[in-house]
């Protein structure tokens, strides 16, 4: 985060605190939705050119263009430029983080907007509270180092017994061409759960061991009687 074009004016009595300025810069520059969700989904997800980013939030390009120069000129997203395409990411990790807490803070988990839902699939790996609560689990024990902004692909931590406490081995499919892991962002919650090759691994290993089951025509789980004392610490 670039702490120099964070810097605001003066506040009265403290002109010189450097870090107030920069703290209440940033807060102006999050204070946006259009802003705030296109940082986390920088910090979440990757870099995205800004026409998939725009598609993504579901506004015009021009608006977003708008608002991608104001986190620029901040020091919050760098453009890198491919063929014809701008490419943007997050300039700094700790931005991520700032955004993550925010959403958590704010009740992403605890209280979602409508019915709760514990858990429900997003293509062949576990959303919803369950998916989310997993993914901050196993970064936290080290097993999933957490989303840098700089790539869609996240890294295998140092520790990966959370994962095989999960029945899910961490080289389980390595030939495979599929990333191994990603942070897909939730829409409901706005946290991420864990996608790609060990996504897929998990909800595969929930539902073979009865942890959850599944019925056609919905993407809804249900955790079971044996998944609720597996996943104690996982469910609200």
């Amino acid at each position: 985060m670039n702490s120099h074009n964070l810097k605001g004016g003066s506040v009265s009595g403290m002109a010189d605190d450097d870090v107030l300025a920069s703290a209440t810069a940033l807060a102006r520059e999050l204070a946006d939705p259009v802003r705030l969700l296109a940082l986390q989904v920088l910090a979440s997800e990757g870099p995205r050119t800004a026409s998939a980013l725009a598609d993504e939030l579901r506004v015009t390009a021009p608006r977003l263009g708008n608002h991608l120069a104001r986190l620029r000129d901040a020091g919050l997203v760098a453009a890198e430029h491919s063929g014809r395409h701008a490419v943007y990411r997050l300039a700094d990790a700790r931005a991520g983080d700032v955004v993550g807490a925010l959403f958590r803070y704010a009740g992403g988990v605890a209280r979602p907007p409508g019915p709760v839902e514990v858990a429900r699939t997003c293509y062949d790996h576990v959303a919803g509270q369950l998916g989310v609560r997993i993914f901050a689990q196993l970064v936290e024990r080290g097993a999933l180092r957490p989303p840098d902004g700089r790539t869609g692909e996240l890294t295998l931590g140092p520790d990966p017994a959370a994962l095989r406490e999960l029945g899910v081995e961490p080289e389980a499919g390595a030939g495979s061409r599929r990333k191994a892991a990603v942070a897909c962002l939730d829409r409901t919650y706005r946290l991420p759960h864990l996608g790609g090759r060990l996504g897929g691994e998990l909800l595969a290993a929930l539902l073979r061991d009865g942890a959850v089951t599944t019925g056609p025509g919905t993407r809804t789980l249900t955790v079971t009687r044996a998944g609720r004392r597996r996943l104690a610490a996982f469910l609200p």
